[in-house]
């Protein structure tokens, strides 16, 4: 019989939305009144109206830090630790209860209090083992601290106190359990919650196999906890303290659902509130709820990067201008290939709903700042596979 972390994993869509809304506009006029010009003001009286504000991204955020560190401005309750990732970009934590809301992903494990958890997510500098330490102790269970390497020592340490549960990366975990065949250990882990990297088939299956049922969840340091699975093969449901849209790579345009596109993210964190931020992961919704009984949306976990940057013929066509071209022709969508011609880069443009060819020719000779074959397509015919670059080329030698 499935439990539930609370009932908000179970109530209604309508009920859900209601909710939200509420706290976004509350969110909304405090983050506006204490950041000044970071956020525009704007009224919301559906979550669609997020749509109406500019989607935020890292370099952004970067900006603002550097002007205003160490947070940009943008933190506005108390915080207990500090962490830094590549950028450098500084996110703050907290210590309250479930702050990052990774209980409810740990309790969809089927981890509690009677588990001891072998945390071996890094815990310098980086936010994941503060991340992971804070959800367990929401759902009570207790904490080895085990961070990164060292791994003849982390099988001792789950050997002698008992370990239950694993959290790490997914490989990670298999390292362990074959240095403990190695040293002839038996381990009693039987449960495992990972993210960072992914999780293929054969993996899960390996530890399944073992009689560890490994789950694994989507996350990113600057937002905390956004989905996770519940059921292999199910899709990520969302998490209840975020909200998810999945736009146009480069632009801040909804997708219909079913297609791929990157994830942009509200946090309803009053503490670090960060409102459409850009991830740079791409995914997609998924039709329907979970047969586990969760009544959130759920998405198809990770798809790929947003970052479509190529360089052609010397140049760099960006996702934005990819945007920019389509709104300059008043066209349906775009996507730009890089191929070769010989020895030679050569560069296709296909349009949806953009009829005159000799004006696409020259918009895009203008905006991409390239020359390149034009192909003016008939509605539909593009795939919506969240792709506005494709990289043709092969680089085997």
């Amino acid at each position: 019989m499935t439990t539930f972390f609370d009932d908000l994993e179970t109530r209604s869509m309508d009920a859900r939305v209601a909710d939200q809304l509420a706290r976004l506009q509350v969110l909304l006029a405090l983050v506006q009144d204490h950041t000044g010009s970071c956020f525009p003001a704007g009224d919301v009286s559906t979550l669609a109206d997020l749509a109406k504000f500019p989607v935020l991204r890292k370099s952004t955020l970067h900006d603002w830090q550097q002007s205003q560190p160490p947070f940009g401005g943008v933190a506005m309750g108390e915080y207990t630790h500090v962490f830094q990732s590549p950028g450098p970009i500084y996110e703050p934590g907290g210590s309250t209860h479930d702050w990052w809301r990774f209980g409810r992903f740990l309790h969809a494990c089927g981890i509690g209090k009677d588990d001891i958890v072998q945390n071996c997510f890094g815990y310098h500098l980086t936010p994941a083992g503060t991340m992971f330490e804070n959800g367990a102790r929401a759902v009570g269970a207790k904490i080895l601290p085990a961070g990164t390497g060292q791994t003849e020592l982390q099988v001792r340490a789950a050997a002698d106190i008992g370990t239950t549960a694993y959290a790490g990366t997914p490989d990670y975990l298999k390292v362990i359990l074959e240095k403990a065949d190695e040293m002839g250990v038996t381990l009693g882990i039987t449960k495992a919650a990972v993210s960072g990297g992914a999780l293929f088939p054969q993996l899960r299956q390996y530890y399944a196999d073992r009689g560890i049922n490994c789950m694994q969840c989507y996350a990113t340091a600057d937002l905390g906890h956004l989905a996770y699975e519940t059921t292999p093969g199910e899709g990520m449901v969302v998490d209840e303290g975020v909200i998810i849209e999945i736009v146009t790579p480069g632009t801040g345009d909804p997708v219909p659902a079913g297609e791929v596109g990157e994830v942009v993210v509200t946090s309803l964190n009053p503490d670090y509130p960060l409102i459409r931020f850009a991830t740079g992961d791409m995914s997609a919704v998924m039709a329907g709820t979970s047969p586990c009984g969760r009544t959130n949306m759920r998405i198809k976990g990770w798809m790929g990067r947003a970052d479509q940057t190529t360089k052609i013929k010397g140049m760099f066509v960006r996702p934005e201008q990819v945007a920019e071209l389509v709104k300059k022709l008043g066209a349906d969508r775009a996507r730009v290939i890089a191929d070769r011609d010989g020895d030679a880069d050569k560069m296709i443009v296909q349009l949806e709903g953009a009829a005159d060819e000799a004006a696409a020719a020259s918009a895009v000779q203008d905006v991409l700042k390239l020359k390149g074959e034009v192909q003016c397509l008939p509605p539909e015919t593009l795939p919506r596979d969240g792709l506005v670059i494709e990289d043709r080329r092969s680089y085997e030698t």
